[in-house]
């Protein structure tokens, strides 16, 4: 059974009405990240956060990639190009070292980070133009936000699939055990 807490999504529960609506989204996207990789990863060890089934990004790069992706968008957002500390960050995502308390502890400060870039980002704005990467690609701020809810989620999501692959032994072993 689902948790009463998920009986309805961060965007469902009337919170953050005082933020702009798009702000508001991305808000809400940051909420429910938090709330679906400490649910379905947060118990997970350092050897299943770094695990790779069948040779996949693992869970540990994903939740690394959220926060550090997140900071990116937003620098490019802000209007500033990327530092050479988010680059090699970036360069970093799928090291196959992470500690769970580290990077449990990264990705909650990076959505903390995040959100509070995002609530400095006024409606006004949403149409003002940028660039991203090295390419320069056009865009703009509201597109940034956007992409920053999506990506998110998407990541989240690949997480949730990956923990779930890497737990199944424990489950499987579970369940043979009891059919004897």
């Amino acid at each position: 059974m689902i948790s009463d807490r998920y009986t309805a999504e961060p965007w469902l529960r009337g919170t953050l009405t005082e933020i702009p609506i798009v702000p508001r989204a991305v808000l809400h996207s940051l909420d429910l990240a938090r709330e679906d990789v400490v649910l379905w990863c947060g118990e997970l060890s350092d050897g299943e956060l770094n695990a790779r089934p069948a040779d996949i990004a693992p869970v540990a790069f994903h939740i690394r990639h959220v926060v550090r992706s997140i900071d990116r968008l937003l620098t490019y957002a802000e209007g500033f190009p990327l530092s050479p500390a988010q680059i090699s960050a970036m360069k970093t995502e799928l090291d196959p070292d992470a500690v769970h308390d580290s990077l449990f502890q990264e990705f909650n400060e990076g959505i903390e980070r995040a959100a509070s870039k995002v609530r400095l980002i006024g409606s006004g704005s949403l149409e003002e133009p940028r660039k991203v990467g090295e390419k320069e690609l056009p865009t703009t701020v509201g597109g940034l936000l956007i992409h920053v809810a999506e990506h998110t989620q998407r990541h989240v999501g690949q997480a949730i699939t990956t923990a779930k692959l890497v737990i199944a032994p424990r489950n499987s072993s579970i369940l043979e055990g009891s059919s004897r």
